[in-house]
């Protein structure tokens, strides 16, 4: 620990000025608006040593009374190391417009609020520690050197961690990497906030929720932003936020909204991996459709919003679950295009779009998503299948079109009458048995239920007359066939 005799003039100055709390501000003039990043080049007037700090924080301070001692500095070069490892720090520290030539550790360390705002850093380690109120790097440029930039895995933050307008910079490693993290504050990645590496939070528990409102995350072919399995009330990756780089969010759950309105997804082959995903409200309008897939497969959301404008070119949708979902326009075409972007065939998603009509009261909707489903199934069947497939869906649409089999009928039926109206049978019993009515006579053919009498009355002696009446049977029974099969398909759980 340093005397006092020891301390440089800013030194003396910050220790007087620490027991009541006051600010230090060694910029010239008391303003900020100069380049952090030239503070190497400030002199000893404007320059403090980490153990100066250091002696504030975890010497003098604990012997204090009278006052709310806390270390405020603003425009210093610090030099030396601030590493206070498993360090107990009853006073807030707040560092503004600062050039710190090494890392801030610290690694199980129990604080108050921290503040490091508008400064240039090589690295903030925070793992295991626990901060009794707000984490502010706001605005700060943060660089990893090799390694993680920001570390917090496992921290406990009682306020929010704010990071807007900062720059973070790990290529080679994780920028943020907060994995575990308890936040009972929100966090805070907005106004301009930008990341080069990966930005991390699997497992953190997000009670504020992560605003990323505009937010740039660079990692080109890796994973720009990762939420797996954390408990967030919200996420916003809105308002151009764009993430050059997959963003992952598998098992996630999210008790409010989970938003990419106006993002821009790109930089991977899987733009969203959601597998797994709880959310109440999503929002999938993007402003331009995301350069790769959307994995949607086990999500489950209360209400969805999307656009076809931005829908990705694939989009795994199995097991994808919501109780209502809309896009504008929202139409029944649109909805089936959306479901064929589904890599194969899964009959899952058309069972979910259907019965998000029904629920609606759109049975129309729903019909002609559960015959698109057919039809998406018989390019699947083998040759003998397809054309049964294609037999059931001219005749009866797989069921869910029974009006075409009375189309037919009538086809048919004016077909016969026009045939057999120009001649005449044979009776079977000459002075028996009702009159000839080719109508009659051709529906007595075609329904092979029941009859009319017309079919065992008469008989024709013409041979194209009596295979036009055996054509006329075969096709009645193949009619009642598939309506009785496409039926039964339409009201089981295909």
């Amino acid at each position: 620990m340093l005397t006092y005799d020891e301390l440089t003039s800013p030194e003396r100055e910050l220790w007087d000025a620490f027991a009541e709390g006051r600010q230090v501000d060694l910029r010239p003039g008391g303003g900020g608006g100069e380049d952090v990043g030239r503070g190497d080049e400030w002199g000893p007037e404007r320059t403090v040593r980490a153990e100066a700090l250091t002696t504030l924080l975890l010497g003098r301070g604990s012997g204090l009374s009278g006052g709310v001692a806390a270390l405020r500095l603003a425009g210093a070069r610090i030099t030396g190391a601030l590493a206070w490892e498993g360090a107990e720090i009853r006073h807030l520290l707040h560092l503004d417009g600062c050039r710190l030539e090494q890392r801030v550790r610290l690694d199980s360390a129990s604080t108050l609020a921290v503040a490091v705002v508008r400064s240039r850093l090589p690295g903030f380690s925070a793992p295991s520690a626990r901060i009794g109120g707000r984490l502010d790097l706001r605005g700060s440029v943060i660089e990893g050197q090799g390694r993680n930039a920001v570390e917090l895995i496992h921290a406990h933050v009682a306020g929010g961690l704010r990071l807007d307008g900062a720059v973070v910079s790990a290529p080679d490693g994780v920028a943020v990497s907060a994995g575990g993290i308890v936040m009972d504050g929100a966090v805070i990645c907005e106004d301009g906030f930008r990341s080069r590496g990966a930005v991390m939070f699997p497992g953190a528990r997000l009670s504020g929720g992560l605003f990323m409102g505009g937010a740039r995350l660079e990692a080109p072919g890796g994973v720009a932003l990762g939420a797996d399995n954390a408990q967030v009330s919200a996420i916003r990756c809105n308002q151009g936020f764009t993430a050059d780089g997959g963003v992952h969010m598998r098992g996630a759950q999210i008790s409010d909204l989970l938003s990419f309105e106006e993002a821009v997804l790109g930089g991977s082959p899987r733009s969203l991996v959601a597998t797994g995903l709880r959310v109440q409200d999503l929002d999938l309008r993007c402003a331009t459709p995301p350069a790769g897939s959307l994995d949607l497969r086990g999500v489950r959301a209360t209400w969805v919003q999307d656009d076809p404008r931005s829908w990705a070119p694939e989009i795994q949708l199995e097991g994808f679950a919501y109780d209502s979902i809309r896009s504008e326009p929202d139409t029944v075409g649109g909805r089936l295009e959306w479901i064929r972007r589904n890599p194969g065939y899964s009959p899952q998603p058309y069972e979910q779009l259907a019965g998000h009509y029904r629920r609606i009261g759109h049975d129309d909707e729903a019909r002609r998503t559960l015959l698109a489903k057919q039809r998406h199934r018989r390019r699947l069947l083998p040759p003998w299948s397809r054309f049964w497939g294609y037999l059931l869906d001219a005749t009866v649409g797989y069921g869910y079109r029974p009006w075409l089999a009375g189309a037919w009928l009538a086809v048919l039926t004016l077909l016969g009458a026009l045939v057999f109206g120009t001649h005449t049978p044979s009776p079977d019993k000459p002075g028996e048995g009702p009159p000839f009515n080719a109508v009659v006579y051709t529906l007595d053919l075609l329904i092979p239920i029941g009859g009319f009498g017309q079919r065992d009355a008469w008989h024709w002696t013409d041979g194209a007359l009596q295979a036009a009446t055996y054509a006329l049977i075969a096709i009645g029974w193949t009619l009642t066939t598939a309506v009785v099969a496409g039926v039964t398909r339409a009201l089981s759980k295909n």
